[in-house]
């Protein structure tokens, strides 16, 4: 149960980290009311979703098809943000750069307009939100604490708007890509386990074994960093 809420809280952290960027452009451009309302119109959806995407989810009969379904999902969710990790760790691809992509969108023509600006931010908010939004689903489904996740995903945003309150500036020095290798281990060790337990596994497997997936999955990854790492000449 700690473990998913943690998985959560960071999985939203890095998610919001990167929503606010854009709010950021876009309230200094039209005003912080309006890009609260966007940002706020995004979470009310999102709310909605995840209702609904509980109920969905719990309409499954068979516990053992849903943890099968939520763990394949956890595994390729887990897996993307591990590869993505990697692949910025070992320097073959840049890190994500909160300032890059502010000043990116500080320099589009349309931010200025008022209503191209408010949908900015809607869908950055929307789509930053949605990879909270199924993790929230996911791991409080399988856990039967729906609520307690999105507790956590709303202290998440809580943390990151008053940090971005306090700064007035992209928070650039958040290390987004360890965070995103570590609970893309981790997210990854869920996955792993329920698929497994879903499949026959559950008799030589507990929930401690998450553990283990999550040191396994964090030595591989730290080694294919290494490995892949240029040499400096």
């Amino acid at each position: 149960m700690t473990a998913a809420l943690l998985a959560t809280f960071l999985t939203a952290g890095v998610e919001w980290v990167e929503a606010y960027t854009i709010i950021l452009a876009v309230a200094l451009s039209i005003g912080w009311g309006r890009a609260l309302g966007a940002a706020g119109s995004a979470l009310l959806l999102l709310a909605i979703l995840t209702g609904f995407g509980s109920l969905l989810l719990t309409a499954i009969g068979d516990l053992q098809i849903l943890q099968f379904i939520i763990g394949v999902f956890l595994t390729l969710f887990g897996l993307r943000w591990l590869a993505k990790a990697i692949a910025r760790g070992a320097g073959l691809k840049r890190l994500h750069d909160e300032d890059a992509a502010f000043a990116v969108l500080s320099a589009r023509a349309d931010i200025n307009e008022a209503r191209a600006a408010w949908f900015i931010a809607f869908n950055g908010m929307l789509l930053e939100g949605l990879e909270v939004w199924l993790i929230v689903v996911a791991l409080g489904v399988q856990t039967h604490h729906t609520l307690a996740a999105a507790g956590a995903a709303i202290f998440a945003l809580l943390v990151v708007a008053a940090a971005g309150f306090a700064i007035r500036k992209p928070l650039s020095r958040v290390p987004e890509n360890t965070i995103k290798f570590t609970v893309g281990c981790g997210i990854l060790s869920f996955g792993t386990l329920w698929v497994l337990q879903s499949i026959g596994g559950g008799e030589i497997m507990s929930d401690f074994s998450v553990l283990e997936f999550f040191g396994l999955y964090l030595i591989g990854g730290l080694a294919l960093i290494r490995l892949y790492r240029p040499v400096a000449a």
